[in-house]
């Protein structure tokens, strides 16, 4: 499978130093070191951006593997914990991998070496590496997910799809917004293909290519629970991945004057976004309280497709 194409994100300058003086994609740099970084540190800076009390009840966040008195000097952020980016961050040098999915979210029996969880686990373990988590929670704080995809596509005046239960106004899952001009639907999509990283599955599209829209809703990652919401919200089009044939159906149904029109990307390739933003915040962070940690942005696609077959296509 490709690296992801990280050109769709600018590099950072910003907030923390490489070591030996190199940077690269999705590193960046800061002042001298002021002190020694721990793991529990990080975890407090973590929740300080996004606050595990954001998460939804079902979800499994923070700290995941490793001890919270373990220095850090090198962090990696990615959508999947999956064993090629824990190999990926064990390469680096990565004391810490910090994973949007969670590595554990359904309850296992066995984390024995021969499992595909057990062996995330043992390597983890075994090469000094932590796993932290932030997932829902990473989607309802400001400048989450969502949030960047708002940004990344124009969008102004933007709102949460669903406000936060805990949380301040602009905090909850989704978002929407206005285009600051009206576009068609097909320049609409195009848009949203040039700013999505790389991968096989593409951009699907439901509605009149020439039809007219301005205000739209998105949500990064499966959306397709919020359909009540964005038609509440008088969205002309949502954008969301994972769009299941029933769900999508139903909503085509219950249309009003075709609206909102959908448009369904790769899981991965929505939440992949956030992560030049999240190491950037983090970086901040910890820069301004005189840290200097290495951050890196995992450059491995788990996007589980591999290529697509379309009519008319080669």
């Amino acid at each position: 499978m490709e690296p992801v194409n990280t050109d769709v994100s600018a590099e950072s300058d910003g907030p923390a130093a490489a070591v030996d003086g190199d940077t690269g994609p999705g590193e960046a740099r800061g002042p001298e070191t002021l002190g020694t970084v721990t793991l529990g540190m990080i975890q407090l800076a973590v929740e300080e951006l996004w606050p595990e009390s954001l998460a939804e009840d079902w979800d499994e966040v923070g700290l995941v593997a490793g001890h919270p008195g373990a220095e850090v000097h090198r962090v990696m952020f990615a959508v999947d914990p999956s064993i090629d980016v824990i190999e990926e961050a064990i390469d680096f040098g990565a004391e810490l991998l910090i994973t949007h999915h969670p590595l554990l979210l359904k309850g296992v029996t066995s984390v024995a070496a021969n499992t595909a969880k057990g062996k995330a686990v043992h390597r983890l373990i075994e090469s000094g590496t932590a796993l932290m988590t932030v997932h829902t929670n990473g989607d309802s704080a400001v400048g989450g997910v969502s949030d960047v995809l708002a940004d990344a596509l124009g969008l102004q005046n933007v709102a949460p799809l669903t406000p936060a239960a805990n949380g301040l106004p602009e905090e909850g899952i989704g978002r929407v917004g206005d285009l600051e001009e009206v576009l068609t639907l097909g320049d609409f999509a195009a848009r949203v293909f040039g700013i999505l990283p790389s991968v096989a599955g593409g951009v699907r599209v439901s509605g009149d290519r020439d039809g007219l829209i301005r205000r739209v809703a998105v949500c990064g990652g499966a959306g397709d629970s919020l359909f009540g919401e964005v038609r509440a919200s008088n969205a002309d089009v949502y954008v969301t991945a994972d769009l299941r044939h029933h769900p999508a159906s139903e909503a085509r149904e219950a249309a009003v004057n075709d609206r909102p029109y959908l448009i369904d990307v790769s899981h991965f390739a929505s939440e992949w976004l956030w992560l030049p933003a999240a190491a950037e915040a983090l970086g901040n962070v910890l820069t301004d309280q005189g840290h200097d940690v290495q951050i890196r942005v995992s450059t491995t696609n788990s996007d589980p497709w591999d290529f697509i077959l379309t009519p008319g296509g080669d």
